[in-house]
Order: C-alpha cells, then sequence, then structure tokens
C-alpha cells in the first residue's frame, strides 16, 4: 500500500544535504514498509539490517570504528555499501541496538553520499537508560501514525472520491452521491482504522473478523510492551490506562477517574510513558490568546485521545459485536469516535520533522464550562475547530470563545457537504449578552486535511 509519507521521504532523498533520517512512530504503524515500498518504487538497492535480530552489533557500534561496522554491516547483508549511487541503508528496529544511535552523526560525516535510514519504536525510554543523546543537528525525523482517510480511500483504489475531496473549491459544487460514498467508506473506516495491516486485510476482502483479529494481535502487542519501559508497579496502572482512555477519549483528564488508588503522580507518569510509546495522544488546554499556542498552555489541563480510531472502536466493544452486525452500526454518530478521528488526523497534520502537538481551549465556570474541542494556527491568527458527530449541534462554547478571544473565523466538522456562512448571534456575558459574528467554515469529516479550505 502507498503511503502519502513517500513523498516527504522523496523530498529527503534527493537533498543534496540529506542527514541521516530517523522514522518514529508507535509500534505496527507501517515504519518499515514505507522504507521498503520507497526503495522499491524508486528502483534503490535496500540494505537493510534488523538490529533487533543482530543485537551483537550492539558493541561495534559503542567502538564507534566505521570501516569496521560498515564491514559488518556488508556481511550481514551480503551487499557492498560502496559504492553508495543507488542503494539505501535501512538499520530497522534501532532502539534494540542503543550504540547504533550516536553513531547515525558518523554516516552523515564519513559517509555523506549513503542514504541512511532508520526506524524505530520506543527511541524516548532508550535514551533515558543511557548516557547519551540524540545526535542532533546530525539526523533527520520523520514522525508516522497510522494511514489517514486520504490512504484509506487510495488503498481501495477510491481514485475518483479522493480527487473529489483533494480538488473541490469553493466554487465547486460538491455531489450528493459522493458525499454519501465518502459516508459509508468513513464508516468503514472508524471500525477498520488505520493500522496498515487492518487496512491491507480490508483492501484484500477479508470479513471483519479477520480485521478484529488484527486488531486484537495489536492490543495484545503493546501491552506486551509494557513490561518494555515500566517497572513491575507500574503494569496494572498501565493496563487500566490502556482501557480506559478508549473508553474516555476526549474528556479532561481527572487522575482519580483512571485509578483512584493511586497517587496523581504515579497516574501522570503512566501517562507520559504511553504519550512517549506514541499509544496516546496529548491535546493540552492553550489559553489561545496568540501565537504560538504552546506559550500559553497549561500542563495541568488536558485531554487523551488513542493512537487509532480502529483500535479505539476494537477497545470499546466491537469485538464482541458479531461482524455481520458491526457494519450496520452508526459510529459515526458517536461524538468521542468523530472527535477520534479529527484529532488523529490533526495531530499529524503539522511538519512532520517535528513532534507533534495539538491544543484545545478550556474556561471553567461556577456557572457552566466552556469548551472548544481543538485550536489551530495558522496565518490570520488562533482558530477554533469544532466536531459534531452529526448534521447539527449547539455551539455555545465556540461562540463564548470567539467573544472572549475576539477571533472572526472558526471551523466545523460534521456529516454536512462543505460550506461557508458568515454567523450572526448572541453569547452570554457577565448579566447580558453580546453580539457575536463569525465566518464558520462547515466541512465534512472526511475533507479533515483540507486545512487549505479555512
Amino acid at each position: 500500500m502507498k503511503r502519502l509519507a513517500e513523498r516527504n521521504l522523496l523530498a529527503w532523498y534527493q537533498n543534496s544535504g540529506r542527514k541521516p533520517l530517523v522514522i518514529r512512530g508507535a509500534r505496527q504503524v507501517g515504519k518499515s514498509t514505507l522504507v521498503r515500498n520507497f526503495a522499491r518504487e524508486q528502483g534503490l538497492d535496500l540494505i537493510e539490517i534488523n538490529l533487533e535480530r543482530n543485537r551483537r552489533l550492539n558493541d561495534l557500534f559503542a567502538a564507534q570504528k566505521m570501516a569496521d561496522i560498515c564491514r559488518e554491516i556488508e556481511i550481514i547483508a551480503d551487499k557492498s555499501l560502496s559504492p553508495a549511487d543507488g542503494k539505501i541503508l535501512f538499520l530497522d528496529e534501532i532502539q534494540a541496538t542503543p550504540e547504533a544511535i550516536p553513531c547515525l552523526r558518523y554516516f552523515f560525516e564519513d559517509m555523506p553520499e549513503l542514504p541512511v535510514v532508520s526506524a524505530g519504536s520506543l527511541l524516548e525510554f532508550v535514551l533515558a537508560k543511557h548516557n547519551f543523546e540524540m545526535p542532533v543537528g546530525r539526523v533527520e525525523y520523520l514522525f508516522l501514525g497510522p494511514m489517514s482517510f486520504q490512504e484509506y480511500l487510495l488503498a481501495h483504489g477510491q481514485n475518483r472520491l479522493l480527487d473529489l475531496i483533494d480538488d473541490f473549491g469553493w466554487n465547486d459544487t460538491f455531489s450528493d452521491a459522493a458525499h454519501e460514498k465518502l459516508l459509508a467508506a468513513l464508516r468503514e473506516f472508524f471500525v477498520v482504522g488505520g493500522m496498515p495491516e487492518a487496512v491491507q486485510r480490508s483492501v484484500d476482502g477479508h470479513d471483519l473478523d479477520k480485521i478484529l483479529d488484527v486488531q486484537a494481535s495489536i492490543c495484545e502487542t503493546y501491552q506486551d510492551d509494557f513490561a518494555k519501559y515500566a517497572r513491575d508497579s507500574q503494569l496494572t496502572l498501565l493496563q487500566n490506562l490502556f482501557r480506559h482512555v478508549p473508553v474516555k477519549a476526549g474528556a479532561k483528564v481527572k487522575y482519580s477517574n483512571i485509578d483512584p488508588h493511586r497517587p496523581a503522580r504515579q497516574v501522570r507518569e503512566a501517562i507520559d510513558l504511553l504519550v512517549k510509546a506514541g499509544v496516546l495522544y496529548r491535546v493540552t488546554h492553550s489559553d489561545a490568546s496568540g501565537m504560538p499556542l504552546n506559550a500559553t498552555v497549561n500542563p495541568k489541563f488536558f485531554k487523551l485521545y488513542f493512537l487509532d480510531v480502529g483500535l479505539l472502536n476494537f477497545l470499546c466493544g466491537t469485538k464482541y459485536i458479531a461482524p455481520e452486525v458491526i457494519r450496520g452500526l452508526d459510529f459515526i454518530n458517536k461524538g468521542n469516535v468523530a472527535e477520534q478521528f479529527v484529532a488523529q488526523h490533526l495531530y499529524f497534520a503539522g511538519r512532520v520533522n517535528c513532534a507533534p502537538e495539538l491544543f484545545y481551549w478550556l474556561r471553567e465556570g461556577k456557572t457552566g464550562n466552556a469548551e472548544v474541542d481543538f485550536l489551530a494556527a495558522d496565518a490570520g491568527g488562533v482558530l477554533p475547530i469544532e466536531v459534531k458527530a452529526g448534521q447539527s449541534g449547539a455551539l455555545k462554547s465556540l461562540h463564548q470563545f470567539i467573544l472572549h478571544k475576539q477571533v472572526s473565523r472558526a471551523v466545523r466538522y460534521d456529516l454536512n457537504k462543505p460550506s461557508r456562512q458568515t454567523v450572526a448571534c448572541a453569547a452570554p456575558r457577565g448579566d447580558g449578552v453580546m453580539p457575536v459574528e463569525f465566518t464558520m467554515t462547515s466541512l465534512p469529516l472526511y475533507m479533515v486535511h483540507r486545512s487549505d479550505l479555512w
């Protein structure tokens, strides 16, 4: 299956000053497959070394003698690294051989003509146990998440539908038939999700039972990983958290709701671990008084979302439902599922070479709370984003945000066809009401990637 991230790999490969590339992301999001597919598409000779299967190389990397390292790689791969033209070196599972991480800089300094890619999960935990740091300034990063809805359509050969949403402009009329087909595909995506193996099963025509088997295997793998980066006393807490977040995705985190018998510090540490592992996404409160949004964050207030909407639904109960019944379930009308879908797309919508981050706005008061689901920033300033699981819904919190922050634009994702309109209403302030006027851009959930329409 082709990933849109291959474009980023191509841009990196064609850069004359390229540095070794580290692909980061949770387990089983397709990091290794991405590199293999890229090498095949570009006609490159892939020299792949799985460092988890070759742990003896750790001592060799620790000595940092590049001639010895290259000779051993050539023997294992039965390929020559020189000349480098038309070749690409792939160090997979680099977290399993920690001493290889600082050596990436020497590939850049001593062998700049050789394209070097590495991939690994849980790198933060490896670095925490060793006295070296990432070779800052000598490597580049590519952060990879689950497959997007765009990629899901591409994998299923729905090029016509993909072109319709990619090419839509405000002067176009959107097809009713296409809208219905896209909503149907979206419902399927909510069940299948974006984990590449599950998507491949779907593309191959396997029934939902086989897809659920894949999701079960992935969830078990993640839980087996807990022992690799957690103390024994944390395992039960991590398992509780792993089950809690899918059910409460998008809710403000209260440590006592996760485990009322544990100190807040322990719960916070468990959350940090799963965020670092890429299993959870943290969305932090920002006062949104200006840009950049992370300048006014309050880390005490945050929400959590799960890695993937398909896994979220699996853990919430699709595993207990007969496959023939699942297709009839209207997951699309569940608010936390719609939020999860938007969150995992917005989370990876920024610069692919920077760690993802996402923000929201919350105001708590005696007379009631106000919350805007997500915040974005563009050339026009701060932009509030609301997600509605249906075709309508109250926007009182959005009106409050616009009134207090004096912004003129907002985005809503829902089930309607794309539209743009001027909204004039009144919002409460103190003992009275104040007029509010703003431009509302309404986009269907399946156009979550079209930030250019904001």
